[in-house]
């Protein structure tokens, strides 16, 4: 078990890098096909990265306060992965502005 959560960590951690610079722009008419893809895979795994992140912050919050980089830290482990996950098209890679 704990090795398919860290396998789906890695992976959901990679997603929005890796879709973020496929493309430029934001897409709102998706396919159904990339609709369910979103729907079944990808927002489930944006929910486990964010909930990931979240806990990384919580652990590393001592340090980065220490280090004055707390509100960076909190960007990138929870803001991002959670924007990506709920403040976006179903169906498209980018979130929309």
């Amino acid at each position: 078990m704990k090795k398919i959560f860290t396998i789906l960590l890695i992976v959901t951690l990679c997603l929005p890098t890796a879709s973020l610079s496929a493309q430029e722009g934001c897409s709102t008419n998706a396919s159904p096909e990339k609709m369910a893809t979103d729907i079944i895979f990808i927002r489930p795994l944006g929910l486990i990265g964010t909930a990931a992140g979240s806990v990384l912050y919580v652990v590393s919050l001592p340090f980065t306060l220490l280090g004055g980089n707390a509100g960076e830290a909190g960007k990138k482990l929870v803001v991002e992965p959670a924007a990506y996950t709920f403040d976006r098209p179903l169906g498209s890679n980018l979130r929309c502005k």
